[in-house]
């Protein structure tokens, strides 16, 4: 059995990197072949993602945080010349306080700030994760430290929301009221120098960033799909009798663009096995076998490891 294993991370549990190696201890200690491949979705964890599959070096910086305390954040230098930078280690939700969090205030500079440090080292290419951010500001901190983009940049988008849904969909996660989003959808709106872009399926990732980079001339893409391309998915494919992918919770988003949903719709049309786990299962997967774990987060990667074991049994 060759066992081609690909989770994304669970939030705030285990790493994609952690989950996919809990996985190999399963599928190996039942004596399959197991093949590990942690994926992300142009969010939380992708550079690490690239990084397991393609190599490259870290290299650190430090930034502005949401609330503009310096923060240690880093970026990937791949082995290719290409630079990886994420937005969640600059802005990301989790550095503040739950008392903090207010995308009213908030600003993406440290991001910026982050993409020139990356661009310092004169990549041939750059590739920008959004996903995780503290911030709603349809990247007016990024462009007050960033005016142009001096070579070709991706940016990987882990939703396709356009501008004019980013403050109502996000907003009350990062902390905004209901009088706070209608607040944030009027700035949103009045950017006249994002107008040209507000359409674009993922202008309103992480908070209207999208819409940003794509007004200093970055290509929005699909983050999944991108990051599945760049690891060398569908290579790999072909190589496995199954393949093992998931996430913390399977619910209706997973089949509409997030990593795992997009590894499913690949396997079924390839005809390949394919399981995909989560945490807590809300909705199963229409193209795969659907497993929920215990839940208990404290057993995730115990939950993992007999997964594995069990499938290669």
């Amino acid at each position: 059995m060759r066992a081609l294993l690909c989770p994304a991370s669970l939030k705030g549990v285990l790493t994609a990197r952690a989950a996919a190696a809990a996985l190999a201890r399963g599928v190996r200690g039942a004596g399959g072949d197991a093949v590990e491949l942690p994926i992300a979705d142009g969010g939380e964890g992708t550079a690490d993602a690239l990084h397991s599959a393609l190599g490259g070096t870290w290299r650190d910086a430090i930034v502005s945080d949401p609330l503009a305390r310096p923060v240690a954040a880093r970026w990937l230098l791949l082995e290719d010349g290409r630079a990886v930078v994420e937005a969640a280690p600059a802005i990301g939700l989790p550095l503040l306080t739950p008392g903090e969090r207010d995308p009213l205030v908030a600003s993406s500079r440290g991001l910026g700030e982050l993409v020139l440090a990356a661009l310092r080292e004169e990549p041939r290419e750059l590739l920008v994760g959004l996903g995780g951010s503290a911030t709603v500001d349809g990247g007016a901190g990024v462009r007050e430290v960033l005016r142009k983009l001096p070579v070709p940049t991706r940016v990987l988008c882990d939703v396709r929301t356009t501008l004019a849904d980013a403050a109502r969909l996000f907003g009350p996660q990062k902390g905004a009221s209901a009088e706070g989003v209608a607040v944030l959808e009027r700035r949103l709106a009045g950017m006249e120098e994002l107008e040209p872009y507000a359409g674009l399926a993922g202008a309103g990732a992480a908070g209207g960033l999208g819409a940003a980079f794509a007004a200093l001339g970055a290509e929005l893409v699909a983050g999944a799909p991108a990051v599945l391309d760049l690891v060398g998915f569908d290579e790999r494919l072909h190589d496995a009798d199954l393949v093992v992918t998931g996430e913390g919770q399977v619910d209706e988003t997973t089949a509409e663009g997030k990593a795992p949903g997009v590894v499913a719709e690949r396997c079924a049309a390839s005809s390949v096995r394919c399981v995909v786990f989560g945490g807590r299962v809300l909705t199963e997967v229409d193209s795969a076998e659907t497993v929920s774990l215990s839940g208990d987060r404290a057993s995730a990667e115990d939950d993992l490891e007999a997964l594995g074991r069990r499938l290669v049994a």
